[in-house]
């Protein structure tokens, strides 16, 4: 039999972005010389940016590793035998200092036709946002492809998108199909499906030190686009302490928020690999072989072969995430 595995953490993958700012460096100690440090992979299996283990027996093996050796193990043997060699999430923290493009995601179907991808559904939840920072998140009005488009085309489309004012904790929703940005002064952490598959529509006609704009998508955006959506993607969701809040539960993903100031014992039911993201304090989480802690801004993946281990903080914010 392989190692017994434990509690697994990765080096963070940083990335530079157009938008990006410093809020990963101050307040995550990321470390990045970047003046623009847009995103922190957490964890990560997409092409060429596959996470590295940081911790254990394990220090140095990435996630693609990890899944091919220890398959069921690893993920749980539900999603080894729907996934196989794939890890099906990407975990982020996102730093935006300014607007992103405005975009949306395709579905698994379409996703797997154009890209040989998963589709893209995701969520956000807010650590952080400054003064009348916003998101945008779906339209302010019903929008069929014929209104859409002409406000595209008459560079209008701004009037027809809904922008919330949001704070700490507000969480949303975004289905592969739904129109969205994140707004300038937002710091977020977000859990999506393995994919780096976005189409973005519109970029507030910036341009880059050379006068070029950015990409858009917009002959192939148009077919990604589901107009029928209801207005669901804000999620509002007990906040007992020392327990599993649910947050969002989906076919790809299940997201509970988790307020720890006491000892937690957590036995995974949920034959699935766990992942703890740390959104405010400090957590130990032990094993009966193993230690390790997590604070603000820092991510742990807990194995499906893990069932019993302890959450132990005076005081923690935790997004707690298994399929």
């Amino acid at each position: 039999m392989k190692n017994r595995l434990y509690p697994i953490k990765f080096q963070p993958i940083l990335k530079d972005k157009i938008w990006g700012g410093q809020k990963l460096n101050k307040y995550f100690n990321k470390n990045s010389k970047s003046k623009n440090l847009g995103e922190s992979w957490e964890i990560s299996i997409v092409k060429n940016d596959i996470s590295v283990v940081s911790n254990g027996e394990l220090k140095g093996e990435s996630l693609q590793e990890l899944v091919d050796n220890y398959k069921s193990r690893l993920l749980g043997s539900k999603n080894w035998k729907h996934f196989g060699n794939k890890f099906p999430l990407l975990i982020k923290f996102i730093d935006a200092k300014r607007d992103l493009s405005i975009q949306l995601h395709p579905n698994d179907e379409l996703a797997r036709k154009r890209h040989n991808s998963f589709g893209k559904t995701e969520m956000w939840y807010v650590m952080q946002a400054d003064v009348d920072a916003n998101l945008i998140v779906g339209f302010n009005q019903k929008v069929n492809k014929e209104i859409y488009l002409k406000h595209l085309n008459e560079k209008s489309l701004t009037k027809i998108l809904n922008f919330d004012k949001v704070k700490e904790g507000d969480t949303y929703f975004i289905e592969a199909g739904r129109i969205h940005a994140i707004g300038a002064g937002v710091l977020l952490a977000e859990i999506q499906q393995t994919s780096d598959v976005t189409y973005r529509v519109y970029d507030w006609d910036r341009v880059d030190d050379d006068g070029n704009e950015r990409e858009l998508h917009n002959d192939i955006a148009i077919d990604a686009f589901n107009f029928e959506m209801e207005d669901d993607f804000r999620i509002d969701y007990k906040i007992e302490k020392n327990t599993s809040n649910k947050m969002v539960e989906c076919p790809f993903f299940t997201t509970n928020f988790i307020e720890v100031n006491s000892n937690l014992d957590i036995k995974n039911s949920n034959d699935s690999f766990m992942i703890y993201m740390c959104v405010d304090g400090e957590v130990e989480i032990s094993t009966k072989d193993s230690v390790d802690h997590i604070s603000k801004g820092e991510t742990i993946l807990i194995p499906a072969e893990v069932e019993n281990f302890k959450l132990k903080s005076n005081y923690a914010k935790l997004l707690e995430v298994y399929i």
